[in-house]
């Protein structure tokens, strides 16, 4: 018998003196010992415990040893825990040892336990324990034997009374926090000797603790794993999925490939604009491209709401460096372009990394860039939206706009940026470059050089740095390849900057044009840092290396873009030494420059020492293998050439600087000198003696490997490349980055486990997480302990320092954060917990990215015939000289530029394995240590002067290891469709090193099913064993499409590594054999399928093949010689049914012009299948006669692991052909698979709390539709139409979807799919959106899949119809008249499509054959047109279900532009349980606005659900009371008709429970209610880019049944007329702008104007009150406003013409503004501006009671103060101020007025009529303004003017005039006859 004992000797190191006690705990089963009494220091139990066991002690059980303080009255308190994991028990079955506990907070005590553990194992099991057996143990010692979960759970103590008495609460806790108890022995391999140890290094950690956790769980009562026992602390940090890190081999570069994009912007208002009596214009600038919104005149608060839409195509990084800049413009017209008020800079990127990406309704702060000292200049209320392909944005809903009125709150800023942002100064020092490559040609040089006999650098460089969308540029350096500025480009921005990037380029000036020779990114995040302890940006000085295209000159460069900074660089250009400093400007200080025009100044020169010492680098690489070489260049000799900078490279490398400077002292030896390169000349007899640079391989002929792919024959010898360069030595950076980017790849492979274990549904993905957490933690604070001995030795630059301080900060947080997380794991939060992680992840990429360079990137060039063919890009950072880790290195060297785009780029060039170091030359001795050991050094021929240390020229490894690779290709699934049938003909080809293999063919399939092992015998790899086994190398699979004729094509590719097996190693579980597991393919950067496969890797030892497991002959004759994959990896199968209801066909496209007439569907899952019957007559009834078909079929018990199901549609033609209509294949079958439902759940309680709830949401639903505000007094019922229900809705957002109505209720598809079938070669392109192009048509029909035999109790039950299956009660699909009636409410934000930015829309609705065209009722000028129409349309289901609806524009000329439509599948809508038919109201009224849509009534509704869904009821009981299916519920029973009588009713019984539908059993699911949805609008010809939205609703009604009411009156709201009065009595205390000619004393002429809804429109003014000297004015004058008003949505309607050419009106809303404004009239020039205000009709102050009250204060505070509405107050009086502007901008007092306001509606104007001004009827009385008489004295000639000229002066003017011109007339008769007889005699 089996047993495990523990002899539990002592406890030592306790606290003070008391009983103990101990409880000892193993696979969930507790002993206690005696109590120990009165021990002081030491308690010394002296007990063995023995537990007889079954099965075998598993190396990850645990034994928990806990040691309490006794108390015979209260519960015993815990002193400690300790854990251990019984691993080396199990391995060496005894062990003795003392060890510290652990208390509740994880920390250690200084308790300790000794104990004695022995393991007895027997071989032969004795059968394993069930609980049964376990219950019967003898109770030997007297209650000692307590169980766990008993003393746990019930929390009584048993027998004798020791067991801990404790509530289950207080004892968990001691076990979810054994934390580092655990751990120390968790680590898994801490005990492990180590021999074992690389063994043992990638088990998977899961397998075994599922038994541990089975075991604790048998006697915990099967509660969640995560609550009992160790599973809250395990943590796993070995790698679960046997998919080690994936290798990452970058395929096809994505970034500089254009791509769509679309900006929107609206302009809504602007607001506290500076300025006086202003026309403001807002210009929209993305770019270059500009936009301006209309002028709005006279003031300073514009109202526009104007939506403008840009359209870009371009690569992303060129998208998100633009500027948005927004700007106001006062009185800008044709003729001049006005003068700029403020602006406002963001780039685009800032908006697009914004939640939504976008901005609603914010307000962007203007500043002037031209006066930096005056503060805010006002601003404008926007919304920004960029919208990439496939990105939906979200539009929130707002109906009312009060809560953005606070500007402060709601500024256009990102998070986390101050709302006063200061102005700074940025300083670009530029101060020189070195390595320029040449940029004229070699021609034009000679001929200079013949003519002036002088030799030139051949380049004429200039830096010229962009940021925040301007320019500055340095002088131009004539002809030097190391030119020297020392110069800065200054820029005055905001800060912090709302744009990311700094762009630094190097150009080269021509006379024609410049180009860019680099260009280099300093990205402002990375060197800045924004918490409390951040720093201001902050660079270098350092080297910045530029990259590009290659460096030999041609006239046209193909890779020019590279130069831009698109794409990735394939070669050193350049490198130049900058820095960035940052100043915050005081802007008070007056010697400040205000404008923020880029400067260029010249700064002092730095010295050579302030980047760091230079010192001698070693780079050393040697090439393993070069294997795949593509056929194109497998003819000729192939090298690789290796560069750093600009040594190594022989071709186009280096351009000799024509002035040779004097060579400095030879350690300091110039980068450029290029002997070195060459030859090296150092003098020193250094050991280097005369070591050449050798930094090409030689040249070699390729093998061939098979018809598609060479190799190069380097087996046993490699050969190896060497450089020396000098560089600054800067390695500190490069440590540092390096440490957090092994953190980062670490972290990354764990999360990538974490999700394949989710992904795979494998046990316990919490764990995986806690390990990954933990690891994270751990790496944190090593880091910091690391960086912390750095801290002192400062850094080179501000930025090391302050980087490596905020590095640390982050990292100890980030640290500190993942151990909080960590504890918080729980099962069913992974999901939200990886979130969270994957930030860490970013934020790690992010710290890691070093901005100051150091060493240039190392490339390694493919070169076939001295052409570059293909290159990889290695960073100088992952180089470094790693002295353990093995700095080998996989890629596939990818084609440049944009030659690497498309199919060209998945093609690979060659697949190499290559070994690189990079250190000092002085520390060169360690530079073969992380090779593959097993090799010799060959030393060059030429060396032979016995120099030890020069570098070989190639390696020879004399160990090599012999394999069998076995790859167990089983299937494949969801593969790019190749061909034009929409299918392929796929075979996997298999490279492993130098070989490859093939599978066979499978045809017309995109989801084959291989089943076929390939053997790669004799594969022989170099090294050591070991070393192989750790990181064996990559196989590489690649999946073609077969054509009969050409080539096969290229489908995608996988990379995997095997599982090894040494031949000393056993051949069985846990890692053999191997499970198959799924592999993602990529076509690019794009996946193209999955594959299923395994791989194996069998050391052959010396006993040849024999040893190794056998393998199967070919056991399927039909197949000849292939192998299946053997019994262990393939999956277990069991026999499943498969029934297919076949609903119908829709939308068949013609195929081959031929339309489709007899289609049928064949069904085929892994090798069989069953076919629909045929359609007779696909256009008369495209739906199928038989409903339900069934097949058998044997599947994998892994649902995981079920093969993809296709569906192909054919169409049966004459004589017995069939063509291929379309395919579709259902890659997961979980989705269909059939579940019991549970019998259990029908007994519920009753629903007794209905009946307040409904009553309360009747209370909402009225105070809703008020308009949301309470305080109103009961709104007449009649005033409430349908729209009041929608705005009180859209603010509730309770019945108005913001997304289509099929994405709420899962595409209703309760019972009836929809599977697109698609035909045609898949698209290309990165575009998905392709797909469409593709789609022919749409299957109808469902799938369900059990396991067989099913259980009785189904097919028993009553009406149970054997030839339906599992789709019982499905409604008949024979034709059905339907009458479908679409209400289209508005749409929203649609596309310009009018050269003017607007459009005219109308709706169009198409229904099978029938279309509704709405052309005449277009909207004139309008992108947010409301259309409230309805349309009713007959229709006959299923030959038409598929509804249209568009918006179109509307031109007078030429044809209409289709804006956007959308599809809506009825009939899906139609059959759905959801019963989306009609939507079901919130209450039941049979007359007003909120009347009953559906024909049938609630009660019918509700028998028919209860008839169909076989539940018993409705039962209506007195009291309100209603019984469906045993449940209760209650509400009112009285309805009210039109003339108000009561009536008893049972509708809204009904009705409630029809709202509660989902909380029925077994059927119960939610009913559509009525509701608006909105839908995106999407045009063909930009797919993938919302063109606007609509809102609308569907209902639909079956002619069968009684007709339905009219359609329900949506139409728009016709505002409401009213006229506003104003009457202004008097003002008082008005500035005073003119002089007296003789006194000069004050005094105004006052009058006032006011409008309301434009300056143009409607202004009126006053008669002016002369020669005021107080400031007061008397008027008594009326100005009366009509108007028309939505009370709705607060606006007035205006209608104009815009302008003379306009073919029609176009409506305009505005708010309702009243302006009034105080003027000085003057006679000779225009009359001065001196205040205004501007009254909100909606909510402005209340006006003061006397003038003395009124001041600025009301203007101010106006947030503060109670507001009034004119439409609720109807008549209103008081004083209010004018203000305006004074020089500095402050607000001034400049008047005030006494105004009376009185609104009265059109009827009630009517009946009482007033005149304008003081006229009839209803006359205002003369003011009484003082004498002006009385000034004849004073001044008489004022006097004259005031009385004659005011009133007859242009009477004066005409007699003026007219003496002028007689007196001409009369000069000229006078002087004529002279003349005359002057010219006559000749004189």
């Amino acid at each position: 018998m089996m047993s495990l004992m523990v002899h539990l000797k002592t406890a030592g190191h306790l606290r003070g003196k008391g009983d103990r006690m101990a409880k000892v705990t193993f696979r969930g089963l507790s002993f206690y010992s005696r109590v120990a009494e009165n021990c002081e220091d030491v308690a010394h139990f002296n007990e063995i415990f023995r537990w007889p066991i079954a099965s075998r002690l598993d190396g990850n059980e645990m034994l928990e040893i806990q040691v309490y303080n006794y108390s015979k009255v209260f519960s015993n308190r815990l002193v400690g825990t300790f854990c251990m994991v019984l691993q080396k028990v199990a391995e060496e079955g005894h062990l003795e040892l003392t060890d510290t506990l652990i208390d509740d907070n994880n920390t250690s005590i200084k308790t300790s336990v000794t104990i004695e553990i022995r393991y007895q194992s027997m071989d032969g099991s004795v059968g394993v324990w069930s609980d049964g057996e376990f219950l019967d143990v003898p109770e030997d010692r007297d209650g000692m034997f307590a169980f766990e979960t008993e003393s746990l759970l019930s929390g009584q103590s048993r027998g004798s009374g020791t067991s801990p008495g404790r509530s289950l609460q207080g004892s968990i806790p001691t076990f979810r926090k054994a934390g580092k108890g655990v751990f120390s022995a968790m680590k898994l391999g801490k005990i492990r000797s180590s021999r074992d140890d690389h063994k043992r290094g990638d088990e998977p950690a899961v397998l075994d603790m599922e038994d541990l956790d089975r075991k604790a769980m048998r006697l915990a009562g099967f509660v969640d794993p995560d609550t009992i026992s160790l599973a809250s602390v395990t943590a796993v940090t070995t790698n679960v999925s046997n998919k080690r890190s994936k290798p990452d081999i970058k395929m096809e570069p994505s970034s500089g490939r254009p791509v769509d994009y679309q900006i929107s912007i609206t302009v809504i208002e602007a607001r506290q604009l500076i300025g006086l009596n202003m026309d403001p214009v807002v210009c929209v600038e993305i770019g270059d491209d500009k936009k301006y919104t209309s002028m709005k005149e006279s003031t300073n608060c514009p109202y526009y709401n104007e939506y403008f839409v840009f359209d870009f195509h371009v690569p992303p990084d060129v998208m998100f460096d633009k500027i948005i800049k927004l700007s106001v413009i006062h009185s800008k017209n044709l003729l001049r372009s006005g003068t700029l008020v403020g602006t406002f800079k963001m780039d685009v990127g800032t908006v697009y990394s914004q939640p939504e990406h976008q901005f609603y309704h914010k307000w962007a702060i203007l500043s002037d860039p031209d006066d930096i000292t005056a503060g805010c200049k006002g601003y404008v209320k926007c919304d920004i939206a960029v919208v990439g392909k496939g990105d939906n944005i979200k539009t929130p809903h707002k109906a009312n706009e009060t809560d953005e009125d606070e500007l402060e709150g709601n500024l256009l800023l990102p998070e986390g940026i101050p709302v006063e942002r200061q102005w700074a100064r940025f300083y670009v020092k530029i101060y020189r470059a070195e390595g320029l490559p040449k940029m004229n040609t070699n021609i034009m040089a000679n001929v200079k050089k013949a003519f002036i006999g002088e030799n030139r650098d051949l380049v004429d460089p200039y830096v010229q740095v962009q940021f925040a969308g301007q320019k500055g540029k340095t002088s131009v350096q004539k002809s030097s390849y190391e030119p020297i500025w020392n110069e800065q480009v200054v820029f005055t921005e905001l800060f912090p900057p709302l744009c990311k990037r700094i762009k630094v380029q190097i150009r080269d000036s021509d006379k024609v044009n410049d180009v860019a020779i680099g260009t280099h990114f300093v990205d402002l995040r990375k060197i800045s840092n924004d918490g409390d302890k951040g720093f201001l940006p902050t660079l270098g000085p350092a080297w910045a290396n530029m990259y590009g295209s290659t460096r030999q000159y041609t006239l046209m460069d193909e890779h020019q873009d590279l130069n831009e900074g698109l794409g990735e660089g394939v070669s050193f250009r350049a490198r130049l030494l900058l820095s960035v400093a940052v100043e915050i400007l005081d802007t008070t200080s007056p010697e400040l420059m205000s404008s923020t025009e880029v400067q260029v100044e010249s700064v002092s020169n730095i010295s050579e020492s302030a980047t760091g010492k230079i010192d001698e680098f070693f780079l050393f690489g040697s090439f393993l293998e070069a294997t795949m070489i593509d056929r194109k260049i497998g003819d000729k000799a192939i090298s690789f050439e290796i560069t750093i900078g600009n040594y190594g490279n022989q071709i186009d490398g280096v351009s000799k600087p024509s002035s040779r400077k004097k060579k400095k002292k030879d350690s300091e030896n110039e980068e450029e000198e290029s002997e070195l390169i060459h030859n090296s000349s150092d003098d020193e007899a250094d050991e280097d003696g005369d070591l050449v640079s050798v930094s090409s391989t030689p040249p070699m002929k390729p093998v061939i490997t098979d018809r598609n792919y060479f190799h190069l024959p380097y087996f046993e010898k490699k050969p190896c490349v060497y450089i020396k360069s000098w560089w600054q030595d800067q390695r500190r950076r490069l440590y540092n980055s390096n440490m957090m980017d092994k953190i980062a790849d670490k972290l990354e492979e764990g999360v990538n486990d974490v999700q394949e274990i989710i992904k795979t549904e494998k046990a316990f993905p919490e764990r995986r997480l806690r390990g990954v957490l933990e690891e994270l933690s751990v790496g944190c604070s090593r880091f910091v302990t690391l960086a912390n001995k750095d801290v002192n030795q400062a850094g080179r630059t501000k930025l090391d320092r302050e980087r490596l301080k905020s590095c640390m900060r982050e990292m100890d947080s980030m640290g500190q954060q993942a151990k909080q997380i960590r504890t918080q794991v729980k099962k069913n939060i992974v999901k939200e917990k990886l979130k969270l992680v994957h930030n860490f992840l970013q934020k790690l990429r992010f710290l890691a990215d070093e901005p100051q360079h150091s060493i240039p990137d190392v490339f390694i060039w493919m070169m076939s015939n001295n052409k570059r063919i293909a290159y990889a890009r290695v960073q100088s950072s992952d180089t470094q000289e790693k002295k353990q880790h093995c700095n080998v290195y996989s890629f596939c060297p990818q084609l440049p530029g944009k030659k690497g785009f498309g199919p060209a780029g998945w093609t690979v060039q060659s697949k190499l394995e290559l070994y690189l170091w990079l250190g000092l030359n002085k520390q060169r001795k360690d530079f073969l240590s992380g090779l593959p050991n097993g090799f010799e050094e060959i030393k060059s021929a030429k060396m032979s002067h016995g120099l030890h240390s020069v570098p070989p020229v190639s390696l020879v490894y004399n160990m090599k290891q012999v394999f069998q690779l076995r790859a167990h290709m089983y299937q494949a699934r969801s593969l790019f469709a190749a061909d034009n049938s929409g299918l392929s003909d796929p075979f996997a080809r298999v490279f492993f090193s130098t070989h490859s293999q093939v599978t066979e063919i499978l045809s017309e399939t995109l989801c084959p099913t291989w089943d076929q092992l390939l053997v790669f015998d004799d594969v022989e790899l170099f090294g050591e064993a070991s070393e192989l086994r750790d990181d064996p190398p990559i196989i590489v699979v690649e999946i073609f499409d077969q054509d009969t004729v050409g080539k096969a094509e290229f489908i995608g590719r996988t990379f995997a590594k095997p599982t090894i097996k040494m031949c000393d190693e056993h051949y069985g579980p846990p890692r053999f054999p191997p499970q198959l597991e799924y592999y993602q393919i990529y076509r690019g950067n794009h996946a193209a399928g999955e594959l299923l496969a395994a791989f194996e890797l069998l050391q052959i030892g010396q006993g040849g093949r024999d040893d190794l497991p056998p393998l199967e002959g070919p056991t399927d004759s039909e197949r000849g010689p292939i192998l299946p994959v053997p019994l262990g990896i393939r999956p277990i199968l069991s026999r499943y049914r498969i029934e297919v209801l076949f609903w119908g066909l829709r939308d068949l496209k013609r195929i081959n012009l031929a339309q489709v007439d007899r289609p049928r569907v064949d069904i085929e899952c892994a090798g069989r299948g069953v076919q629909s019957v045929l359609i007779q007559n696909y256009k008369k009834n495209p739906n199928f006669s038989t409903l339900v078909k069934w097949f058998e079929v044997d599947l994998p018990e892994n649902e995981l692991l079920h093969p993809p199901l296709n569906i192909r549609v054919v169409d049966c033609r004459a004589f017995g052909r069939y063509i291929l209509v379309g395919s579709h294949a259902v890659s997961s079958l979980r989705r269909f698979i059939y579940t019991t439902p549970d019998k259990a759940s029908n007994n519920w309680a009753t629903a007794g709390t209905e009946e307040e709830s409904d009553r309360d949401k009747k209370q909402k639903k009225k105070k809703k539709k008020k308009g949301g505000v309470e305080e109103e007094e009961e709104t007449d019922e009649r005033m409430l139409d349908w729209w009041s229900k929608y705005f009180a809705s859209i603010e509730t957002l309770k019945e108005v979807y913001d997304k289509e109505l099929e994405s709420e209720y899962g595409n209703f598809e309760d019972w009836l799919h929809t599977f697109n079938l698609y035909r045609g070669k898949a698209g290309d392109d990165d575009e998905q959106a392709l797909d469409d192009d593709r789609i022919v048509g749409r299957f109808k029909g469902s799938l369900c899949m059990y396991k067989l035999p099913v259980s009785e109790e189904i097919t028993r039950e009553a009406g149970f119809d054997p030839n339906m299956g599992m789709f019982q009660s499905i409604p008949h699909n024979d034709p059905i008249n339907v009458l479908v009636r679409v209400y289209v409410v508005r749409a929203t934000d649609l596309h310009p499509a009018d050269i003017n930015g607007k459009a005219d829309p109308y709706v169009v609705i198409k229904l099978g054959k029938s279309e509704v065209k709405d052309k005449e009722n277009y909207i004139s000028k309008q992108l947010n047109p409301v259309f409230g129409k309805s349309f009713d349309i007959e229709a006959t289901f299923p030959m038409e279900s598929m509804l249209t609806v568009s918006v179109y524009d509307w031109d007078l000329v030429g044809t209409d532009d289709l804006i956007g439509e959308t599809k809506i599948d009825l009939e899906n809508r139609f059959y759905s349980k959801y019963r989306a038919t009609c939507g079901i109201s919130s209450n039941y009224s049979v007359h007003g606005y909120n009347v009953w849509r559906d024909p049938l009534k609630p009660s019918q509704i509700l028998a028919k659900l209860c008839k169909d869904g076989k539940i018993d009821g409705p039962h209506y009981g007195p009291g309100g009371r209603v019984k469906v299916a045993n449940r209760i519920f209650q509400g009112p029973t009285e309805i009210e008709d039109e003339n108000g009588l009561k009536k008893q009713t049972e509708e809204h019984l009904a009705l409630t429970v029809l709202t509660h539908w989902e909380e029925i059993p077994r059927v119960g699911c939610k009913l559509v209610p009525e509701h608006v949805e909105t839908r995106p609008l999407l045009n063909p010809d930009k797919p993938g880019i919302e063109q606007g939205r609509i809102e609308m609703w569907v209902d639909m009604f079956p002619m069968d049944m009684p007709a339905p009411g009219p359609a329900i009156d949506t139409a728009p709201r016709k505002p409401k007329r009213y006229e506003l009065r104003v009457i202004i009595w008097n003002t008082d205390e008005v500035i005073l702008e003119d002089d007296d000619y003789f006194t000069g004393e004050k005094s105004s002429d006052i009058f006032v104007r006011g409008w309301l809804k434009g300056q143009q429109e409607d202004r009126q003014d006053t008669d002016v009150h002369y020669h005021s000297l107080t400031g007061e004015g008397n008027f008594n004058w009326r100005f009366v406003f009509p108007f028309d008003y939505l009370m709705a949505e607060e606006k007035i309607v205006i209608s104009k013409k815009e302008s003379m050419f306009s073919w029609d009106e176009t409506e305009y809303k505005i708010p309702p503004r009243l302006t009034l404004q105080v003027w000085d009239a003057d006679h000779f020039s225009a009359d001065d501006f001196l205040g205004a205000i501007e009254l909100d009709l909606n909510r402005f102050p209340r006006g003061a009671k006397t003038a003395k009250q009124c001041s600025l204060a009301m203007i101010r505070n106006e947030q503060e103060l109670p507001t009034i509405s004119i439409f609720k107050q109807k008549r209103v009086k008081g004083w209010w101020p004018f203000v305006a502007r004074d020089e500095n901008d402050e607000m001034e007092l400049t008047g005030k007025v006494e105004a009376e306001l009185h609104l009265v509606t059109a009827e009630e104007a009517e009946k009482s009529p007033v005149g304008l001004g003081r006229n009839e009827p209803d006359p205002l009385e003369k003011p009484n303004r003082p004498d002006t008489s009385l000034m004849w004295f004073l001044g008489p000639l004022k006097s004259i003017r005031y009385f004659i000229w005011h009133n007859y002066r242009w009477q004066i003017l005409k007699v003026l005039a007219l003496i002028l011109l007689l007196l001409m007339l009369g000069v000229f008769l006078y002087s004529l006859p002279g003349y005359l007889v002057k010219k006559m005699l000749g004189a």
